[in-house]
């Protein structure tokens, strides 16, 4: 015959374990108002991840508190990270595998004229990159150009193609946007790709009075800020998307960097938008350690 455990009652349960009744519908309490709390801000990550996929936890918590205060949920960065891995909402980088510079030219090389340069408001740096986007066509190459201080995009074109126009696109932007506001005069800092070393290009730089300065190696290092804005737009907004065709993809841009200047906080800013970094002056505070302190290289952090 099955023998028959006695009923314990959850008083004997409390004694057994040593804790007071109170104490565990206490913490019965507690773990269900975590439990809805994780939920929410689970949703609350897929809502900015709709708009910015792949952005970091870092980021994410400080996007995440107005939202947090709203509710009275109390989350540090470690809990999110561990909330995310446990329902596998981590991101992994991607490296660029596309070579978008060629440097094998007959044009002149420009020196660099970034070195040690500490900035204090806008316009005094804008950087320049380019990098790509996949489409069922092939390739199409996004320039852009990033105003150092406040790390807002202020020029950009799609081009089908790697020729000079795309570029030439990025920089009537920018200039068209170039406010003039700063009494240091204006530096345009880009590799030593044929793009940017072009007559059409450099002729417009000087037309406008605005220096012009290049990496001297293939070191990414040596144009860092402008790489770290492409690694953002690809690696966290578009990551594997592969559009119908260019025209698509230029339509999806336009709506990337307006997200991008508005809603990604960077932790190199105080972690303000570069929206909101675009109108301070003097230095902003940087939310990050600089793992690359020994290197021999330009005090503009990104």
């Amino acid at each position: 015959m099955r023998q028959k455990h006695p009923h314990i009652c959850l008083g004997e349960l409390c004694a057994l374990f040593g804790v007071t009744r109170q104490a565990y519908y206490e913490a019965n309490r507690h773990a269900q108002k975590t439990s809805i709390a994780n939920m929410l801000v689970l949703t609350f990550v897929k809502e900015i991840r709709i708009m910015m996929p792949l952005l970091g936890t870092r980021k994410l918590i400080h996007t995440l508190e107005p939202k947090l205060e709203e509710h009275h949920i109390k989350m540090g960065r470690d809990q999110l990270f561990d909330l995310l891995r446990f329902h596998g909402l981590l991101i992994r980088r991607r490296k660029r595998t596309v070579r978008t510079t060629d440097s094998n030219h007959i044009y002149k090389r420009y020196a660099n004229l970034i070195k040690d340069l500490v900035l204090s408001g806008i316009e005094q740096l804008w950087v320049s990159d380019i990098t790509y986007i996949r489409t069922l066509n092939g390739f199409s190459y996004l320039s852009l150009i990033t105003d150092a201080y406040s790390r807002k995009i202020v020029g950009y074109s799609l081009y089908p193609t790697l020729e000079a126009t795309g570029c030439l696109r990025a920089l009537e932007m920018a200039i068209s946007k170039w406010k003039h506001e700063s009494p240091f005069y204006l530096i345009h800092h880009s590799d030593r790709g044929i793009q940017y070393c072009c007559n059409e290009y450099t002729e417009i730089l000087r037309r406008y009075g605005i220096a012009i300065s290049m990496t001297q190696s293939g070191s990414p290092y040596d144009n860092a800020l402008a790489e770290r804005i492409n690694g953002i737009l690809k690696n966290e907004f578009y990551p594997k998307k592969v559009y119908q065709n260019h025209k698509e993809a230029s339509k999806t841009i336009d709506h990337i960097i307006a997200i991008y200047n508005k809603k990604r906080p960077h932790a190199s800013i105080d972690f303000l938008t570069p929206d909101e970094a675009h109108i301070k002056n003097g230095e902003i505070k940087k939310r990050w350690k600089n793992y690359r302190k020994n290197r021999n290289s330009m005090k503009i952090n990104i």
